[in-house]
């Protein structure tokens, strides 16, 4: 750099939305992006930079399985909140997994998630004592890629490249999210999964969540978004807060993504969604419960959520809160 040079801009970092705390001392922060919509859709209130691109991870998947949808595959009930679902791996996941796929002349073998653990760790240590060991199927997206391969077989699209960007089924999600985003895709990468991820903003994912419960009945956003409600169970699983969210606070859409992305919509259009920067999903229950609360969701669950002790030893000698 030459005397005339101007240094290059810094961004400011993130505000912090959590912190941690041990023994009386706050040990740690964990920074990020918020936004609150009222039930109109305007911003309530925002932290950071809301319309800066993240990949929503899992949080997409709602506007895959309408995608699924859309393409003419015909699912309801339990298959359609599984194929909207970061699965915990217990019993019965996996067996609707393979029952879905079965259901298409396909098998464990034609998905192309990557061999896992269940998601769970109740779960997990049930199935490694059990005597097995990671499987495509046990990944925790194995219920969104077997409805993608059905939809496949439906349609007489080439299942070996379904998980190709250039692939129909794969073009057709694209749009949908856009639309459902109000705003275009800003880039796109590839989730854990292997399916290919679109980036949007943390506003526009939560506008996405409120068309969602908005929609009219019968649509594939709506019936995605029943589905996931009346099954909270197989979006998630037996020991997750998005399970307790949705059946605990009636009408409300609920899902969590990887590196710590999380979006909700209430029944009335009211909506959030935040990504913690640092991936921690430590943190994801404190920010959610606050976020609920600011949204003046009163409900047992919001503390259930939030609640994150730290433990020294045996006892709880701290914990994780939000700061906002």
């Amino acid at each position: 750099m030459t005397s005339t040079d101007a240094p290059a801009a810094i961004a400011p970092a993130p505000p912090v939305l959590a912190e941690v705390v041990r023994s009386g001392f706050t040990e740690g922060h964990h920074r990020g992006s918020l936004v609150l919509l009222a039930a109109d859709g305007s911003v309530e209130y925002a932290l950071g930079d809301p319309a800066a691109p993240v990949f929503p991870r899992s949080s997409n998947k709602p506007m895959q399985a309408a995608a699924i949808l859309r393409a003419g595959l015909e699912l309801s009930g339990e298959r359609l909140a599984l194929a909207a679902a970061s699965h915990s791996g217990e019993p019965f996941h996996l067996e609707l997994v393979a029952t879905m796929l079965a259901e298409h002349g396909l098998s464990a073998d034609d998905l192309q998630t990557p061999p896992d653990l269940p998601l769970d760790p109740v779960a997990a240590e049930a199935y490694l004592a059990a005597g097995n060991v990671r499987e495509r199927i046990t990944m925790n997206c194995s219920g969104k890629h077997a409805a993608m391969l059905a939809v496949c077989v439906r349609n007489g699209w080439d299942t070996a490249s379904y998980l190709d960007p250039a692939h129909p089924l794969q073009l057709l999600i694209g749009q949908v999210v856009a639309e459902a985003a109000g705003e275009p895709v800003a880039l796109l990468g590839t989730d854990g999964c292997g399916a290919p991820l679109m980036a949007i903003g943390l506003t526009g994912l939560a506008r996405a969540f409120r068309s969602f419960v908005l929609a009219e009945p019968g649509s594939a956003e709506r019936r995605v978004a029943d589905a996931m409600r009346a099954h909270p169970e197989y979006v998630a699983g037996t020991r997750r807060p998005d399970t307790w969210l949705m059946s605990e606070v009636p009408g409300t859409l609920s899902k969590m993504g990887a590196e710590a992305v999380q979006a909700v919509a209430l029944a009335d259009g009211r909506a959030l969604a935040f990504k913690i920067d640092d991936g921690a999903t430590r943190a994801l229950g404190p920010v959610l419960a606050r976020a609920l609360g600011l949204l003046g969701v009163d409900a047992p669950v919001v503390a259930r959520i939030g609640r994150s002790p730290l433990l020294g030893g045996a006892a709880e000698v701290g914990e994780i809160r939000a700061t906002f």
